[in-house]
């Protein structure tokens, strides 16, 4: 184990930078070494900094860069359990230090402010200093880098006098993602997962995919799944069968879910439900209608075999089945008073009416009370907010995450690209089958990016769609 704690010149670990380094090391044989360093952060040290951690741009002058340490640092974290106070924001400094030297650097992290609270959950307060007093820990120099590591060390201490073994050994277990790794992978992946946006795929003995997940963060979402295998049946069904874990990094969460939506569909993994293959897509378009002399509209099923996705207008709801799409839309007439009969819905004898209208569910068109073209008005404004979105691009498109540039036409995916030579390689494909999945994303996303390019002329078109699916 190490404890670990900085000294920084700010709050922020991509700008500030590092002035001063604690660790407190922990062997296998509980042997204890401690090593400290000022750090020269090459950057003036804010006044109130200064003041609260007591080190001054005059004593770092001459110390060592973090260059200079990065080796030395390196190998006193390299293979320990990276234990800190409010971790992310140290381990977050340290990986964007190593970042700047052209090093990877990762470790699993426990961060104490969690393990209080969950250890002892009857306090309110978890900060380093209610901590000191709570267990009555010695702290020579608060807010200076050793000191607050090896007030770490003293708190491991008590926990352990405090704490039945296997109680801190599960809560460790839980808060480092390492609780039940699967003894069918191979341990190498731990170090080998990147903290980085992704897709991941788990492998069972047949070589096909059981599960493939989106992530954020592709290292710390793999190993939840993990961690939480003793507390759901999901999870630890899905740990026993798992014999190999690929991944694909993405530029950023827009990649990651559109990738993850196309492998899912392609794949049809068992344990992916939510985003595999329905049946066949249907939506309610408006039709013509009559009645007497009347003029109106009436919702028609149609059935996506039949449509332009993307580029028919005036389509409302994607349903994965005909009897989601008929209750569906007999919720929204319920609710607005619209008439199941006229709607096509239900069927009474002629002249007679509606069950809706006895129990003044219905306005009444079906008894000529309300007229068919304003009964035909209502239930055009409450299936707009159903309405699906006409693609409103001249063709195939560019969006831009990244350094990548994602090819999309009529809201499907076709891939994403690096060069032109990628882009014409996609549009060669063709387009893919309509998805309501990446419909979702896209309506979603493109608003947040503001502008794409038009594969066809290169024109720069800003995005007209509100941010709403």
């Amino acid at each position: 184990m190490v404890f670990v704690d900085l000294e920084t010149t700010g709050a922020t670990g991509t700008v500030d930078r590092i002035t001063e380094i604690g660790i407190v090391e922990v062997n296998e044989e509980g042997e204890v070494r401690e090593w400290s360093s000022l750090v020269n952060p090459q950057t003036p040290i804010p006044g109130f900094i200064q003041g609260l951690t007591g080190i001054t741009d005059e004593m770092v002058a001459g110390a060592p860069t973090f260059a200079e340490l990065a080796e030395e640092v390196l190998s006193r974290l390299h293979g320990r359990l990276f234990v800190a106070h409010n971790a992310r924001f140290d381990y977050g400094f340290l990986k964007n230090e190593f970042k700047r030297l052209g090093l990877d650097f990762k470790a699993s992290v426990l961060c104490t402010v969690k393990l209080s609270r969950q250890l002892y959950p009857q306090h309110s307060k978890h900060n380093l200093d209610a901590l000191v007093e709570r267990h009555g820990l010695h702290m020579p120099a608060r807010h200076r880098a050793l000191a607050d590591a090896a007030v770490l060390w003293q708190f491991w201490q008590v926990l352990q006098r405090q704490i039945a073994p296997d109680q801190l050994q599960q809560a460790v277990s839980q808060l480092t993602g390492r609780s039940s790794w699967p003894v069918h992978l191979d341990p190498a992946l731990l170090e080998a997962l990147p903290e980085h946006h992704g897709v991941y795929l788990f492998y069972g003995d047949n070589d096909l995919p059981l599960y493939i997940g989106k992530a954020n963060n592709l290292r710390q979402r793999v190993l939840s799944h993990f961690s939480a295998d003793h507390r759901a049946s999901k999870e630890m069904n899905l740990s026993q069968q798992v014999r190999r874990v690929e991944w694909i990094e993405t530029e950023g969460e827009m990649g990651a879910l559109l990738k993850e939506a196309q492998l899912i569909k392609q794949w049809q993994p068992i344990h992916n439900r939510r985003l595999r293959r329905s049946s066949e897509l249907c939506t309610w378009r408006l039709v013509p209608m009559r009645k007497g002399d009347e003029e109106g509209l009436q919702p028609e099923l149609a059935w996506a075999r039949d449509l332009d996705w993307g580029q028919q207008d005036a389509v409302y709801g994607l349903f994965g089945s005909q009897r989601d799409a008929v209750k569906t839309l007999r919720e929204i007439a319920e609710s607005a008073q619209l008439c199941l009969v006229t709607l096509g819905l239900d069927k009474v004898p002629a002249g007679r009416p509606c069950f809706g209208y006895q129990v003044h569910a219905c306005s009444g068109v079906c008894v000529g009370q309300e007229s068919l073209a304003a009964h035909s008005a209502r239930l055009q404004t409450v299936l707009s907010d159903w309405q699906v979105k006409t693609w409103p691009f001249d063709g195939p498109v560019m969006a831009r995450e990244g350094d990548s540039w994602h090819v999309l036409d009529a809201w499907c995916y076709l891939g994403s690209a690096h060069n032109q030579a990628d882009v014409q390689a996609l549009l060669r494909q063709g387009r893919p089958a309509f998805d309501k999945d990446t419909y979702k994303i896209l309506v979603s996303w493109l608003p947040k990016l503001g502008s794409v390019i038009s594969v066809n002329d290169g024109e720069v078109y800003s995005v007209p769609l509100p941010a709403s699916s």
